[in-house]
């Protein structure tokens, strides 16, 4: 499967922001889905995901209650809502899938990823 994330940009805190991914290729319902975010001189870390089934979703502690994660088999295409936005959510933010897969906070553990998309938040 193939991942193209978009709908990065710069805000200010306290902003929303909405990312997508257009996955194509195989049959995304099969796929769980997910979003991680690397920051400058940090490690990559998982933000968010969606089981294959669509009915588990998980969130890192850091965006529990500010983001959401939601998919539309039908488009093919995840979405990653950011509400209430802080400078420590600035960081490339990429999609990625895993084969009905269920492990989701450690990296190694999603096969997919698309190219990232740059998310900056200013203070």
């Amino acid at each position: 499967v193939q991942l193209q994330a978009s709908g990065g940009g710069l805000v200010q805190a306290g902003d929303s922001l909405r990312l997508s991914c257009a996955a194509s290729g195989r049959a995304f319902t099969s796929y769980s889905a997910g979003w991680f975010r690397q920051a400058p001189g940090k490690e990559r870390e998982f933000v968010g995901g969606v089981s294959w089934q669509g009915n588990t979703l998980t969130y890192a502690d850091s965006v529990k209650g500010r983001f959401t994660v939601s998919r539309d088999n039908a488009k093919n295409a995840v979405y990653l809502q950011m509400n209430s936005l802080k400078p420590m959510d600035t960081a490339v933010y990429y999609c990625t899938a895993q084969f009905v897969g269920s492990s989701y906070y450690s990296a190694d553990a999603w096969g997919y990823w698309g190219q990232g998309t740059q998310v900056t938040v200013s203070s």
